[in-house]
């Protein structure tokens, strides 16, 4: 009984964390955490639980609960079900991390980049005041500047 409960608990818990990672918009971390919170009640259902079993335990016993209690089916459901969860949250990590992280390893993987043609970058010219404007290095403050003028302020 105190291994059920401690199980449930540490699911439990593991889902609200969960949740509070959906809500702040980290599914991806959501997901994880929901897959790790379904180990312990997986393993409870299934007799695995370090709390559950006894040291004298036969295997013999667990095979044939393995066999015949729908209990022990629900437990392998979860830990199947908690494995395909963090197999696939690793894999969209990978995928949507190598995008985010280092765009150019992921164009390097793709293969060669297409060639450029050589073009030489052409210097660009220094900006001259207007013939009527002085250049008082307000730089671009001074079409504010002239705006406020205009205002009258």
């Amino acid at each position: 009984m105190l291994s059920a409960s401690i199980s449930f608990i540490l699911t439990a818990g593991g889902v609200a964390f969960a949740g509070l990672r959906a809500y702040r918009r980290r599914f991806l971390s959501a997901t994880r955490w929901f897959a790790v919170a379904l180990l312990p009640a997986g393993l409870y259902l299934t007799g695995l639980f370090p709390l559950a079993s006894t040291i004298g335990r036969e295997f013999a016993d667990w095979a044939t609960k393995l066999v015949l209690d729908p209990r022990v089916w629900t437990g392998i459901a979860l830990l199947g079900v908690s494995a395909a969860l963090l197999v696939t949250t690793r894999w969209v990590g990978r995928r949507g991390g190598a995008a985010v992280e280092g765009a150019p390893e992921r164009a390097a993987a793709a293969g060669p980049a297409p060639e450029r043609p050589a073009v030489a970058p052409t210097p660009r010219a220094a900006k001259k005041p207007a013939a009527g404007k002085r250049e008082d290095g307000l730089g671009d403050f001074a079409d504010i500047e002239e705006i406020l003028r205009k205002r009258g302020i």
